[in-house]
């Protein structure tokens, strides 16, 4: 199946998020990483996405940047984001200089996201102190964004990845679910990305913010998406620990657990189509994978979903 495109966060393309098994021990959770980014190329993926969490926190991963070149080493075809990375967590240079060079290794098929983060764990057990997250956010997105464009690096100008991102320029998409938030990713010359739960009403509405203050760039659409018959009590208690620690303004807008179900692939692949056209989204990422979905059924859904969804998708798309 032809790719969209093999640029990150390109125009209708379509990804997938992947996340560590915890139910195995760490040399099988690894493999399983890299098995999952190497059956989603395979099935027509577009690129894969991992993000950040500590401590093995709900099937997260501390390390996504370094999981993103294993799994574009096994990929034949495809990009690979750290998506998003907790900004606050890590020096902006640091970070900068990182994704640079496995864009020197990997040319064409790198892309970062970031967030503020929201669990005490992670600035906990990294010494930063929570209060100082929202500031070093503020700061730290727009610097990231001109640097991976090879513009101000200052100190860092005779750095060869970076400064060769001025002909190539890495994209960088920003966490966004309020309007402040959209402007601010606009304001940097950074993307956005859109939770799983959400209503797609107030999507469309951040979407039209984003594009009133000047935003250009990727908006992504993350969905959660089960093809036959779904494990709800897994999708339930995912819901669970997300509300744990997500402000109750953004619960307001969820759906349920976030997850669309259908047993029909024609079904599901119309819904997500209309979501996407409801949304204004310009790109989708789809995630199957929640604590109590084993490895093994993830796969299952991986390659279903490529077989049976993705070719009536990308015809919706018109692609």
């Amino acid at each position: 199946m032809a790719a969209a495109s093999s640029a990150a966060f390109a125009d209708g393309s379509i990804s997938l998020r992947i996340y560590p098994h915890n139910e195995l021990d760490a040399p099988g959770v690894a493999a399983e990483l890299l098995g999952h980014a190497a059956a989603a190329s395979d099935s027509g993926f577009d690129g894969v996405m991992t993000s950040e969490h500590h401590g093995g926190f709900a099937g997260y991963l501390p390390n996504p940047l370094q999981v993103a070149g294993w799994m574009l080493d096994r990929m034949p075809r495809g990009w690979a984001a750290a998506c998003p990375v907790l900004l606050p967590l890590r020096p902006v240079a640091m970070l900068a200089e990182e994704v640079a060079w496995l864009a020197v290794r990997h040319p064409g098929r790198v892309g970062v996201g970031v967030a503020p983060g929201a669990l005490d764990l992670d600035f906990n057990v990294m010494d930063v102190p929570r209060d100082d997250a929202m500031p070093r956010f503020r700061n730290g997105l727009p610097r990231l964004a001109r640097m991976l464009r090879g513009e101000e690096l200052g100190e860092l100008e005779g750095d060869r990845a970076l400064a060769a991102c001025a002909k190539a320029p890495i994209p960088v998409i920003s966490t966004a679910m309020s309007p402040p938030a959209v402007r601010r990713a606009a304001a940097s010359g950074a993307g956005i990305i859109y939770d799983g739960a959400s209503d797609p009403a107030r999507i469309r509405e951040l979407t039209e913010r984003y594009v009133e203050a000047g935003g250009q760039h990727p908006r992504v659409l993350i969905r959660r998406v089960w093809l036959g018959d779904p494990p709800r009590e897994a999708f339930e208690r995912q819901r669970d620990v997300y509300a744990s620690y997500t402000p109750e303004a953004a619960q307001r807008h969820w759906r349920d657990t976030g997850f669309v179900c259908h047993d029909d692939p024609a079904a599901l692949a119309e819904e997500l189509a209309a979501t996407m056209r409801d949304t204004g989204a310009t790109c989708l990422n789809l995630r199957v994978q929640v604590p109590g979905v084993t490895a093994d059924a993830a796969r299952e859904q991986i390659r279903a979903l490529g077989a049976e969804v993705l070719p009536r998708l990308r015809a919706a798309q018109g692609s």
